[in-house]
């Protein structure tokens, strides 16, 4: 397996979860970490700050830069890249975490709502790839790794919550598109989606609270799935949806049951995550 020492990331929403989970796995290797967040001070209902996350970084062994960041801000976006590049001298991966859910049907969801999950998450990956992509076109190995599903046309995920599938699908649409319009560039876009539901914020504060984050995985096993492809070779490696357990299976893998939040349950109790 490859390392990412002196390798950049820039982090969208990496200041918890499955983002700073990512993070902290690139810090083991000595890599430079942007986490591009909006959470400055703390909040009532979330763990963990930019502040709190770098600290942590830090501590693995990483460097970090902490920067608040609102990917609906194009210009921030864009300041903060160029923030980025001038603090570490370049950038090698960007990774589009940052994301909103609200699995509500048509009728239910509020315009407020559904503005935001199109903001920050198809109209949020476009801008920070737009504005990292000059940046990656200069790396040696460049990655681009969208948190979003492989796309699934079945109805079912379109009947049940049309908005959050819509913003979601417009991520990895960003990943299909990208690719093929890049490939010649060497830089590498793939989608990463987890096999069962991920014990994050979302999931404790909006779907299933603290019965759904027990029949889940941690975090660990997006970003060790995430550290596999991010040291794939880019230009062998680009346009996939990847799902988190089949990539460490390729790795040899077979035992998941560290990444367990209950670790009495076995996977067959687990909760598969959604588009699957």
């Amino acid at each position: 397996m490859g390392h990412l020492a002196n390798k950049t990331l820039f982090i969208t929403g990496g200041s918890r979860g499955i983002g700073k989970e990512i993070a902290l796995k690139a810090a083991k290797d000595r890599a430079n970490v942007v986490i591009a967040a909006k959470t400055a001070e703390p909040h009532p209902k979330l763990e963990g700050t930019i502040f709190t996350a770098a600290e942590e970084i830090e501590a693995a062994g990483g460097k970090a830069l902490p920067l608040v960041v609102d990917v609906r801000d194009e210009a921030r976006v864009e300041a903060a890249v160029e923030e980025a590049v001038a603090t570490f001298g370049g950038l090698d991966i960007l990774i589009n975490n940052a994301s909103a859910i609200q699995l509500t049907g048509t009728e239910a969801t509020a315009m407020k709502r559904f503005d935001l999950m199109h903001e920050i998450n198809y109209r949020g990956t476009f801008v920070t790839s737009q504005k990292c992509i000059p940046h990656l076109k200069k790396a040696d190995n460049p990655h681009v790794l969208n948190l979003s599903p492989p796309l699934n046309l079945s109805p079912t995920w379109f009947g049940l919550h049309l908005p959050y599938t819509m913003a979601k699908y417009g991520m990895s649409f960003c990943v299909l598109g990208m690719a093929e319009e890049f490939k010649r560039t060497g830089i590498a876009f793939n989608g990463l989606w987890p096999k069962t539901t991920i014990a994050t914020a979302a999931i404790k504060n909006q779907m299933g609270g603290d019965h759904m984050a027990n029949a889940s995985r941690t975090p660990a096993i997006m970003a060790d799935a995430a550290h596999v492809i991010l040291t794939k070779p880019a230009k062998e490696c680009t346009g996939n949806f990847f799902i988190d357990e089949e990539v460490l299976r390729e790795e040899g893998i077979e035992d998941f049951s560290h990444y367990r939040v209950n670790p009495d349950l076995d996977d067959s109790q687990l909760l598969p995550d959604l588009f699957l």
